[in-house]
């Protein structure tokens, strides 16, 4: 018989930074549901923040903008930060039997008896109603067109089940805020949203695929499949290919967005930076896949000040 897992901040997680600020400083009554939410690796949050900065930043570009709309940013931040918590726990609920049989994860509040199936369905429930208020704080279409991505959002946990390419899905529901920060703006979607969309997409494959190295045994041993079992050891040379798919549909929507040389000049930093990825990933050391995997919030914090330096720079010049 197993020895049920400690409680509150005795039960760290893996994968959590060390000395994080859950660990550091919250009560311990609120621990458990804060890694529910995931509030002790924050990469989560950049990586879901980041795209709906880029298409409110480019949006406003493209109506020759000094800045994006602080207002929005605010609201995409606010968003990210339920949405990515609710998502995180739905995902939990799914996959807890799961997550109990694979080492890196058995620690997780849910598959460990720290939160309770009940207290996690009722705290998701939260979070969709805080998530919920913030998308009406929006443009009659972007509220429309932030309900579409419910359906990709509930059939990601189970598409590993039976598909190599869950990180595809992911892509698509984790980047959805490059096509609502576009319309928050102008009301509409216009094809720099689609192919901000589209690289962002590709670059999620890659960056998630980084990610699931890390269980590619216990996935296999359990009958799941993602694209790190399907590249296996040509993941290097599908991540040149996806990496380059997304650096050129970056950097080709903010050119249709009237973005100048300074924004080009950032993106030429944003690639190598992919580039480095690349070269220094190590599949087989789960230590350095993390660390390759969270280095993509500094992509998304290049792309991002390209964007806002080049707004800067057109008002000056």
């Amino acid at each position: 018989m197993t020895s049920p897992m400690p409680q509150g901040k005795a039960s760290a997680i893996s994968d959590a930074g060390a000395g994080n600020w859950v660990d550091r400083f919250a009560p311990g009554w609120l621990v458990p549901y804060l890694r529910l939410a995931r509030a002790d690796r924050p990469i989560g949050f950049f990586l879901l923040a980041l795209p709906c900065f880029w298409s409110v930043a480019l949006a406003a570009r493209s109506l020759n903008e000094p800045y994006p709309d602080p207002r929005l940013l605010v609201l995409f931040a606010v968003g990210a930060l339920v949405m990515r918590a609710a998502g995180c726990t739905y995902n939990d609920l799914i996959d807890r039997d799961i997550d109990a049989q694979v080492a890196r994860t058995r620690g997780r509040p849910l598959p460990s008896g720290q939160v309770s199936v009940r207290g996690a369905i009722f705290f998701m429930l939260a979070l969709c109603l805080v998530g919920f208020a913030v998308l009406l704080s929006f443009n009659s279409f972007t509220v429309w067109l932030g309900l579409g991505v419910l359906p990709i959002v509930a059939i990601y946990p189970f598409v590993k089940r039976f598909s190599y390419w869950p990180q595809a899905v992911l892509g698509l529901a984790f980047n959805w805020g490059a096509l609502l920060g576009w319309a928050s703006v102008l009301g509409r979607l216009d094809w720099p949203a689609i192919v901000l969309y589209a690289g962002a997409v590709a670059w999620t494959i890659g960056y998630d695929t980084i990610y699931a190295h890390q269980d590619r045994e216990d996935d296999g041993l359990l009958g799941l499949k993602s694209t790190a079992l399907r590249f296996g050891q040509a993941t290097r040379t599908w991540l040149i290919l996806l990496y380059a798919i997304a650096w050129l549909a970056i950097t080709a929507a903010g050119v249709m967005a009237h973005a100048g040389t300074a924004f080009l000049l950032g993106m030429v930093a944003a690639g190598a930076h992919l580039a480095w990825q690349v070269a220094t990933l190590n599949i087989d050391d789960p230590e350095n896949c993390l660390k390759r995997f969270r280095s993509n919030r500094d992509f998304g914090a290049l792309v991002l000040g390209a964007i806002l330096i080049d707004m800067a720079l057109a008002t000056i010049f």
